[in-house]
């Protein structure tokens, strides 16, 4: 789904990673990061990518992980590797047997998500603690890598009935000819996804949750997932097929792209 990126650099709160610092996400994962992608040293939503690391890490670890300090890491690490267009994320770890965090920035080349039109394979799979992202999870790594051998782009999650959640790796909204509609079910809020939410209400095309069965289907003109490299129409669910909208498409990435973006 994405074009292929050049070799990550680490570096632990501020300082280029040692091996036993790679120790900590290796056998120590219990953490959580977020992913953003860097363009001539700005980032869509920042705020958002702040606030969602500081309530992960007083969800977690029970202390917060400051905005400003997030940003001087951030900046830190494209200082050290010299460019300004990246794939950017940012980890927050707790060592065992430490009482402090330590943040972790990785930075290698621009992704980008395909404009292709994707094939989704429903799967009955969903993520525990949902609104958290963290990394490590298998089921979701396991669904798109059975997804992927089985001629699909994605994997689509579902709960027990068939109740559509989000992708493995991605948030789907779907067209029902009025308005854009996000699955009212337990799953993590995408930046991009809130983004759009944003955007679209602005633009006075306010978007609705409303849950989505695989069943109920049929009743949806179009779909869409997005993610931090962007946004992509859906082809396809399982047997199901979706026309692509363009005029959807292009209101979307429109909204998308108005959104302002922050110096890091």
């Amino acid at each position: 789904m994405t074009t292929p990126a050049a070799t990550t650099y680490a570096e632990f709160d501020g300082r280029p990673a040692t091996p036993d610092d790679l120790l900590v996400p290796a056998f120590a994962g219990y953490g959580h990061f977020t992913a953003m992608q860097v363009r001539d040293r700005t980032v869509r939503g920042l705020d958002l990518h702040l606030r969602r690391l500081d309530s992960a890490s007083r969800e977690l670890f029970g202390l917060p992980l400051a905005g400003h300090r997030v940003r001087e890491l951030v900046g830190h690490a494209l200082d050290s590797t010299g460019i300004r267009d990246a794939s950017v994320r940012v980890h927050g770890f707790m060592p065992p047997g430490s009482a402090e965090t330590v943040t972790m920035v990785t930075v290698r080349g621009p992704a980008e998500m395909t404009r292709e039109p994707q094939s989704l394979m429903s799967v009955p799979y969903a993520r525990s603690v949902p609104h958290i992202k963290r990394p490590g999870e298998f089921g979701q790594t396991y669904y798109r890598e059975t997804a992927g051998r089985s001629g699909f782009d994605e994997a689509l999650l579902t709960l027990p009935g068939g109740v559509v959640t989000e992708g493995s790796i991605t948030n789907i909204g779907f067209w029902d000819g009025t308005s854009v509609v996000w699955p009212d079910a337990p799953s993590l809020t995408g930046i991009t996804m809130a983004l759009l939410v944003d955007g679209l209400a602005r633009a006075d095309r306010p978007s609705v949750r409303r849950p989505v069965t695989l069943d109920g289907l049929g009743a949806y003109r179009a779909a869409f997932l997005s993610n931090s490299q962007g946004i992509a129409p859906v082809r396809r669910i399982d047997d199901t097929p979706f026309a692509v909208d363009e005029d959807l498409m292009k209101r979307i990435r429109q909204v998308y792209e108005e959104a302002p973006r922050d110096a890091v």
